[in-house]
């Protein structure tokens, strides 16, 4: 399984903030239209949570995400790979969205039952998966 390397252009498109604002919805008399990610990637996925539980406590070497809250929230945590400071913490609301790039130290705690959907740059098939993400220790608190 190859992985993609990142490119300076790509990485020139990427959000430089955890929480990222949303463009404005396309409104008429039939509803609405949000746009959420418009960058080439790879996978989609729907994640539920339940109160309590921790996700990720890893990085990727070269995958990205944007993870759009549906329900309930996220105490998400950050840090550049391989730094000793201690992790950003972060409250992602339902309705918000948010973005990890690659080598960035991250993990998610669920303070109620929560569901997302992450949006990826790589294939979320496992074998891709497992040659990308790099586990740590947990950094949340």
């Amino acid at each position: 399984m190859s992985v993609r390397e990142v490119t300076e252009e790509e990485r020139s498109k990427w959000p430089r903030e955890v929480i990222v604002a949303l463009e404005k919805a396309f409104v008429d008399a039939r509803g609405e239209i949000q746009p959420i990610v418009d960058l080439t990637m790879e996978s989609c996925v729907l994640i539920t949570s339940v109160k309590g539980a921790v996700r990720a406590n890893h990085y990727h070497r070269t995958d990205w995400h944007f993870c759009y809250v549906l329900s309930g929230s996220i105490d998400y945590y950050s840090r550049p790979t391989g730094s000793e400071e201690r992790p950003q913490k972060v409250r992602v609301k339902a309705g918000e969205l948010f973005f990890t790039p690659p080598m960035v130290d991250h993990a998610m705690v669920f303070p109620e039952d929560t569901v997302f959907i992450t949006l990826g740059r790589n294939s979320r098939t496992q074998e891709a998966y497992e040659a990308d993400v790099v586990r740590i220790p947990p950094i949340h608190e």
